[in-house]
């Protein structure tokens, strides 16, 4: 459950009557992409209000009559999905600033410049974000968003979204040390054990990962690793 005073008020308006819910604005994206299932435990009340401020419940009979149930959890699903999600000016700011956070961190994740191959730094692709003026929506994923931020960004930088494919090569004694980085960084497209212990795999990543991730194999191997990048 969430605190009142952090709450928000999910609104869905239907012939007349209007349903409210208290609910933590942090879980709105991943409510209506679907990662968050249980909605109750985001709510401050597990009751559907027709005046969430003052208290009034909505009428069990009107609940059925327009949702078809009085299961909380799945009136509250919709409430968020089709209705209208009233922010304060201040949780409008900190969840747009978190937001433009999260998009900016994705892009640079996984784009790349074409004219050179190199990651877009994250201070690099902010800027081109204030310089086209792109305009984000607290309340929409960042998935929704970056295809759009995108667009508005290549007319100021050169990017695009690529992956790289990175062979590695390690001893078997590092093996262990990486591989669960790995595997979390990237896809593993191949692997094979060579006769002297060794192991290859064959790794994909989002193009922006490359420094990060030769950087942990480093780290995690004092260096002891080979890595080629496989160019198309």
């Amino acid at each position: 459950m969430v605190r009142l005073e952090d709450a928000v008020v999910a609104r869905y308006e239907h012939k007349g009557h209007r349903f409210e819910i208290l609910v933590d604005p942090n879980a709105i994206d991943d409510i209506k992409s679907g990662k968050i299932d249980n909605v109750v435990d985001y709510l401050v009340i597990d009751e559907i209000f027709k005046d969430a401020r003052k208290g009034d419940r909505a009428g069990e009979e009107t609940i059925k009559e327009v949702f078809g149930t009085t299961d909380v959890n799945e009136i509250a699903k919709r409430i968020i999905r089709d209705g209208q999600v009233q922010l304060t000016t201040e949780q409008r700011r900190k969840m747009l600033e978190e937001k433009k956070k999260r998009i900016i961190m994705e892009i640079a994740r996984n784009a790349i410049n074409p004219q050179t191959g190199a990651p877009h730094p994250p201070k690099r692709i902010e800027l081109a974000l204030e310089e086209a003026k792109v305009h984000i929506d607290p309340l929409k994923s960042v998935e929704e968003q970056v295809p759009l931020v995108l667009k508005a960004l290549r007319p100021i930088i050169p990017i695009r979204f690529e992956k790289v494919k990175i062979a590695v090569k390690v001893s078997g004694e590092m093996y262990g040390k990486i591989y669960g980085e790995v595997s979390k960084m990237g896809v593993i497209l191949k692997e094979e054990w060579q006769s002297d212990g060794s192991w290859i795999g064959l790794i994909e990543i989002p193009a922006g990962m490359q420094g990060d991730f030769l950087d942990m194999l480093n780290k995690k191997t004092h260096g002891n690793v080979q890595t080629k990048i496989i160019r198309r």
